[in-house]
């Protein structure tokens, strides 16, 4: 077993592949020893998911390197050894909705995301999310997030330009120094006593999408306010001073007033990738902090609105 030390000098390794439509190439590292003889038969039984035929061709073409240049067909198996390769992406459907960059400088970009496109690449979505689609528009390969949305969530995000600054962004969200606020729509029940703080303790497992509330010590907060209503459907602005998985959404859920358009919560109801319709009513409308690096105090506030508020009757009865 490599030592966390062996593990961060092999993440910081530089990788001798550049970057492909904004996409940074995948990095394998090779366990110490094995029954392989070859590269090779360390990869066809590491990537069992991939054509062995596919994977040929790609040593073939030199697209598979180490830092000491690229493989061949007859490289012999080495272990503890970094290789880099552009992973396969799988196709995708085109997320229709721009992607509008409210602030940029040489420190901070920081955008008005739009639902159904992802933060970062996970799973089946590759190209459509934000920080491959910048990093390609704007030209900035080491653009990372400080923080992330849920790919249904909309709203202001902030990614940072050089990676030395990126650890003093992202403390300031996990000690919550940065004061978040969103707005959801969901059902106005009248009857319910606003503004509240609720407490709850949220568990999400891995392989399980939809994340639980359980007994226990709390761990999620979050302040609830009523801002306004009108036919059946309220607005609501929501101060979180935890991240937890969906915590806005199972809070709202747990209230009895599920956000509208939630596929998840309280009950989950499947989407095709390329249906764009009835968005997650959902909106990241404010970041605010004190800027680690300047000092300055920084606001930034989405520019979107949420549909349902144009027709909330016709929102409010559908289904599904």
């Amino acid at each position: 077993m490599r030592s966390r030390s062996g593990r961060r000098r092999a993440a910081r390794e530089t990788p001798p592949l550049p970057a492909r439509d904004g996409l940074a190439p995948a990095r394998l590292r090779t366990p110490p020893d094995g029954p392989w003889a070859t590269m090779r038969e360390h990869l066809v039984a590491r990537l069992p998911q991939v054509d062995p035929a596919r994977i040929d061709a790609r040593l073939a073409a030199g697209e598979i390197v180490t830092s000491a240049g690229p493989l061949r067909p007859d490289s012999p198996f080495a272990g503890s050894t970094t290789l880099w390769l552009h992973r396969e992406v799988p196709d995708e459907a085109p997320v229709p909705f721009p992607l509008e960059v409210l602030h940029a400088d040489d420190d901070l970009v920081v955008v008005d995301k739009p639902h159904f496109l992802a933060t970062i690449p996970r799973g089946s979505h590759v190209r459509q999310t934000v920080l491959v689609r910048l990093r390609h528009e704007l030209g900035l390969p080491e653009l990372s997030p400080a923080h992330r949305l849920d790919r249904a969530t909309a709203g202001v995000l902030l990614l940072v330009v050089r990676p030395e600054l990126r650890g003093a962004y992202q403390t300031l969200f996990a000690t919550g120094r940065v004061a978040k606020t969103y707005e959801a729509l969901a059902p106005h029940d009248p009857a319910l006593e606003l503004p509240r703080t609720v407490f709850s303790r949220i568990v999400k497992r891995r392989g399980v999408f939809a994340a639980v509330t359980e007994p226990g010590e709390p761990n999620a907060e979050t302040r609830v306010e009523r801002d306004d209503h009108r036919d059946g459907v309220a607005r609501y602005r929501l101060f979180p001073r935890t991240g937890r998985t969906h915590q806005l959404r199972v809070h709202l859920a747990g209230l009895g007033v599920p956000i509208l358009g939630d596929d998840v919560y309280p009950e989950l109801r499947p989407r095709t990738d390329g249906d764009f319709t009835r968005p997650l009513q959902l909106l990241s409308r404010s970041l605010e902090f004190d800027d680690p690096i300047t000092g300055r105090r920084r606001r930034f506030v989405s520019r979107r609105t949420l549909q349902a508020w144009d027709d909330p009757i016709g929102w409010a009865g559908r289904s599904g």
